[in-house]
């Protein structure tokens, strides 16, 4: 029987030290895991990051993999946040698509998504748009039809919502 494989979201607070991040991105390259997306941010206190590693695996793949980053020195605290109720998961796109045909049902579909305009030719339309994964996934697929000539993602990142 072959495991169930989904998108996780594992939250690491760690030290802010030189290598950190070559640490963690070792340790879990070393095991075979492919990294989905990873943001590392400074917190309220600069002296620690938060990281946000995506990874598409099984459920006991997960739970090996934060029982490794766990035992990295620097790393104080590991939370798979994938199916927890008390996080505000968000991510940010930026997004390039042509408008030489159907501009106007473009520029109405970035109104829909409340896509903030930033640059409008005659040749394209760039946009951007924060929303939940599954809010930007509809977005992506929207205007997909149109021609997307460039698009950049940041990854999946989240607050504790208490």
């Amino acid at each position: 029987m072959k495991d169930h494989i989904e998108r996780h979201t594992i939250r690491l607070k760690v030290v802010n030290t030189v290598g950190v991040m070559a640490r963690i991105t070792g340790l879990v390259s070393q095991r075979g895991y492919n990294i989905y997306s990873i943001i590392a941010t400074p917190t309220e206190d600069p002296s620690y990051y938060t990281v946000h590693l995506v990874l598409q695996e099984s459920e006991e793949k997960i739970e090996q993999i934060t029982k490794q980053l766990n035992k990295l020195i620097d790393v104080i605290k590991v939370t798979d946040i994938s199916h927890n109720k008390n996080y505000i998961v968000r991510e940010f796109i930026m997004v390039r698509v042509s408008t030489s045909k159907h501009r106007s049902d473009i520029l109405q579909l970035f109104d829909m998504f409340e896509a903030k305009m930033l640059d409008l030719t005659q040749n394209y339309a760039v946009a951007s748009l924060t929303g939940s994964p599954r809010k930007i996934k509809r977005f992506i697929d929207a205007v997909q039809p149109y021609g997307i000539q460039e698009l950049d993602r940041s990854g999946e990142f989240a607050v504790l919502d208490v």
